[in-house]
């Protein structure tokens, strides 16, 4: 039942990878929590803070294909370790600007557009060497690892960045993460570069456009990839709150509670990838992406209701702990029906739909509350979100009766 490890103790390029992105996702973390934190305080507008995520849309869809086209035409460690030295400057960027007299939002919005943008390059790259670096039997070893070291960054790192706040502001929080990208740089470095195999000369390789297009291509013909995608979109878009936990923070009276309130999501997801071993039993991955995503919304729902920040947090637990499920079924999908040279393109393309999810997400989170009120824009938009889960597994049938078999593990 517990989470198989294996990876870790027999692959030396992939712990080392594996400890890059646990250390910078810490990190990443605190500056997530620490942004709109920072918006809010100078604001004091929910709309403000979901503008964020509408800053950040266009970088995502824009570098994500990009970035996945590269990914897939140059080493891939070289590539991150630039992506990752972008990140370092614009985080430095955002501590000098927090340093300032009177700290400017346009410049936060566009560091985090920047930022963003890095992004696109980096995530197709991590996804592609990763898939890379594991054997075929790993796969869904590897995704439970690679979302356990993803969560337990966003349970400590809200929580951490609550602590930073507190006592520092934004200044120690972007501090932190700025040194959390030097550590992983030094990790970076030392994966064998015989791991990760070699790059086809560009006269052997088709345009950039036209290898963005063959990714794209081979995405819209498969119908298992294309729930995978439309699913999390729906569930990001129409149930994530995290714009309000500023606001939800404001209204309970304690600035650890931004904090709190994300970290309660990755502490039920936390659960569930430690005791992760049983997903590697499962074989009917589209149904059960189908079904943790519905549990996701109700625990939205639910959360619009809670009458207590005690039940608030209870309720985002058991949604963190259904989207775990989902995305480590999400993860094994798209290893294996994905071959390693598509890997780059294909990984850009899911950036993109996990990501432009949660920006449009907040951005619609901030306006309605603004407009309604903090808890019917949660809960209405955890129904749309349900309804939306539903007929996604109805209108696809072959992404719900998908089955791993022997052959695709």
């Amino acid at each position: 039942m517990l989470i198989d490890i294996g990876p870790l103790r027999h692959n030396t390029a992939f712990r080392r990878l594996f400890a890059s992105q646990f250390i910078s996702g810490l990190g990443t973390m605190v500056s997530y929590v620490a942004v709109p934190w920072q918006l809010y305080e100078l604001t004091h507008s929910n709309a403000q803070v979901g503008l964020l995520g509408l800053v950040q849309l266009v970088p995502v869809v824009g570098c994500g294909l990009l970035g996945g086209a590269v990914a897939d035409r140059v080493d891939r460690r070289r590539l991150l370790i630039g992506s990752e030295a972008l990140m370092a400057l614009c985080l430095a960027g955002l501590l000098l600007n927090a340093l300032s007299a009177a700290p400017s939002v346009a410049a936060i919005y566009a560091l985090v557009a920047v930022l963003q943008g890095a992004s696109g390059f980096h995530r197709p790259a991590l996804e592609a060497l990763t898939q890379k670096l594991a054997r075929p039997e790993e796969f869904t070893a590897v995704a439970a690892l690679s979302s356990v070291r993803g969560t337990i960054g966003m349970v400590a790192g809200p929580a951490l960045a609550g602590l930073l706040l507190a006592k520092w502001g934004a200044v120690g929080a972007y501090l932190f993460d700025f040194a959390t990208f030097l550590a992983a740089l030094f990790f970076l470095a030392r994966i064998p570069r015989e791991a990760i195999g070699a790059v086809d000369a560009p006269g052997e390789r088709p345009h950039l456009l036209a290898d963005l297009a063959e990714g794209l291509r081979f995405a819209w013909a498969r119908p298992v990839l294309m729930g995978t995608y439309i699913v999390d979109i729906v569930a990001m878009a129409f149930a994530f709150p995290v714009a309000l936990f500023p606001a939800m923070a404001a209204a309970d009276g304690r600035t650890e509670s931004v904090g709190w309130l994300l970290s309660a999501m990755s502490v039920g997801a936390l659960a569930i990838g430690l005791f992760s071993g049983w997903t590697g039993r499962v074989t009917r991955h589209g149904r059960a992406v189908v079904i943790a995503a519905a549990i996701w919304a109700i625990g939205i729902v639910a959360l619009g209701f809670a009458p207590s920040l005690m039940l608030g947090l209870t309720c985002l637990a058991v949604a963190g702990a259904a989207d775990m499920v989902s995305g480590v079924f999400r993860g094994t999908i798209w290893n294996e029906t994905i071959p390693n040279t598509l890997r780059g393109r294909l990984a850009g393309i899911e950036m993109i739909s996990y990501l432009t999810g949660p920006l449009i997400g907040n951005a619609r989170a901030g306006f309605m509350a603004d407009a309604w009120g903090v808890a019917p824009a949660i809960w209405v938009g955890g129904l749309v979100c349900l309804a939306g889960v539903i007929a996604t597994g109805l209108l696809l049938p072959r992404f719900w009766a998908y089955t791993s078999t022997p052959a695709t593990r």
